[in-house]
C-alpha cells in the first residue's frame, strides 16, 4: 500500500491547478539542466561506446580517490556498463584516475556545487543527453547500492523484472554506517574496501510521510538523527532515495535523487516496511576522512541550502566521535536487512 501523501485528496479544481503548477516546475528543472551544460568541460568522452539496452551510472563527486576503486569494482559487479561522471574541482587525483578507466566519460567544472542544486543540474543535463531510454544509477561515491538476491542477480535481472511488472523506478533506504571507536582513530588503508571498516548500523527508528503537491516520501532516523539531530530531528538528513529508474529526457529530479519529477515516480517507494521491492544504499561517509573533511565543508558552505543552521553538525563529526553504541548491529548482507524490514524482494522471488 502506497503511503498517502499529507493533505490529499484535492478536488478536481485543485488537481489540474497543481498538474499545471507541477507541469511549469518540471519545465524549468530541465530548462536548469540544459542551460549547466555551458558549466561542464569535457574531459575524456567515450559515450560513442554506449550501447542500446546497457546499465548507466551517473555520479558527481569531488576529492573520493579512497573511494574510487571500489566503487568503480562494486558498481561493474552490479551490472553497470558506462559511468557518467562529473569532478567538481578535485584536487587529490580523482579525475586523472577516472580519466585512465575505459568505461568512463568524464567532465570536469569548478562551478558552485550548491548553486547547481548539488549536481543534481549538471547530471540532468547528462541524463538528458545519454540516459534517455537506458536503466540510470545515480549515485554518490560514498553510496554502494544493494539489492535483493546479490551477489546472484544483477541491475539487469532486476531491470528485466521490473519491466515485466511496467516499473520504471526503484527505491532504497540510505543507511549511513559507521566504525566502532572514534572515527579518526578507525583503522582504514587508503584504497581499502570501504566496509572492511564500517561495519556498523542503526536498525531502528526509522519514520516516513509523504508530503503533499510532490508527493515526495521524507524518511529520516538513523544514526545521524540519533547523534546529530536529537534536538531537532525536522532538520535530520532525508534517507529516502530513487536511485535507479528507466529513463525519460522529460524526469528531472528535484533534491538529489530524493525526489523526482513527474510526481507519480515518487510513489514507487514507501520507506522501510514497503512490502515491494526495494534496494540499500549503503552509506559510506564516516570513514576517518570524515573528520577532517567536515572541517573543509564546513568552510565550503557547499552542501546545503542554508549551510548556517548545519555548523553544529559538521562541529559535531569534527569533534571526532564514537557513533557506535551497545544497540550497534553488525551488517551482514542483504537477507539481514529483509529481516529488520529495511529492504525488501517483495514479490521478486
Amino acid at each position: 500500500m502506497t503511503l498517502a501523501p499529507e493533505g490529499e485528496p484535492a478536488g478536481p479544481v485543485q488537481w489540474a491547478r497543481d498538474a499545471l503548477r507541477l507541469r511549469w516546475k518540471r519545465r524549468r528543472t530541465l530548462w536548469r539542466s540544459l542551460r549547466s551544460r555551458h558549466q561542464l568541460d569535457s574531459v575524456v568522452d567515450r559515450t560513442g561506446a554506449i550501447r542500446s539496452g546497457q546499465i548507466l551510472a551517473f555520479t558527481t563527486l569531488r576529492n573520493e580517490i579512497d573511494r574510487l576503486p571500489h566503487f568503480m569494482e562494486h558498481n561493474r559487479l552490479l551490472g553497470v556498463s558506462h559511468f557518467l561522471v562529473v569532478d567538481n574541482d578535485s584536487d587529490d587525483g580523482s579525475a586523472e584516475w577516472l580519466a585512465e578507466q575505459p568505461d568512463v566519460s568524464l567532465w570536469s567544472t569548478g562551478a558552485s556545487y550548491k548553486a547547481s542544486r548539488f549536481g543534481v543540474d549538471w547530471l540532468g543535463w547528462l541524463q538528458m543527453r545519454h540516459g534517455h531510454g537506458h536503466w540510470c544509477l545515480t549515485v554518490d561515491a560514498d553510496e554502494l547500492l544493494l539489492i535483493p538476491h546479490w551477489p546472484q542477480r544483477t541491475l539487469s535481472d532486476l531491470s528485466a523484472w521490473l519491466e515485466e511488472r511496467g516499473d520504471v523506478a526503484f527505491g532504497a533506504l540510505m543507511l549511513d554506517l559507521y566504525p566502532k571507536g572514534p572515527l579518526a582513530e578507525t583503522d582504514h588503508r587508503p584504497g581499502a574496501r570501504p566496509l572492511e571498516t564500517l561495519a556498523f548500523f542503526d536498525a531502528a527508528p526509522y519514520r516516513a510521510r509523504r508530503k503533499a503537491f510532490e508527493w515526495n516520501l521524507w524518511v529520516q532516523g538513523g544514526v545521524r538523527d540519533r547523534l546529530f539531530f536529537a534536538d531537532r530531528p525536522q532538520q535530520a538528513p532525508t534517507l529516502n532515495k530513487l536511485p535507479f529508474i528507466r529513463w525519460n529526457r522529460r524526469y528531472a529530479y528535484r533534491n538529489s535523487t530524493h525526489s523526482i519529477l513527474p510526481r507519480h515516480l515518487n510513489l514507487s517507494y514507501d520507506g522501510p516496511g514497503d512490502d515491494r521491492a526495494s534496494g540499500i544504499l549503503l552509506h559510506t561517509k564516516f570513514l576517518p576522512s570524515a573528520v577532517e573533511r567536515s572541517v573543509i565543508e564546513k568552510r565550503r558552505r557547499e552542501h546545503f541550502g542554508s549551510p548556517g543552521q548545519y555548523d553544529a553538525y559538521y562541529d559535531a563529526i569534527a569533534a571526532n566521535p564514537d557513533l557506535w553504541t551497545v544497540d550497534s548491529v553488525r551488517l551482514r548482507d542483504w537477507r539481514q536487512l529483509e529481516e529488520l524490514g529495511l529492504l525488501s524482494r517483495g514479490a521478486w522471488r
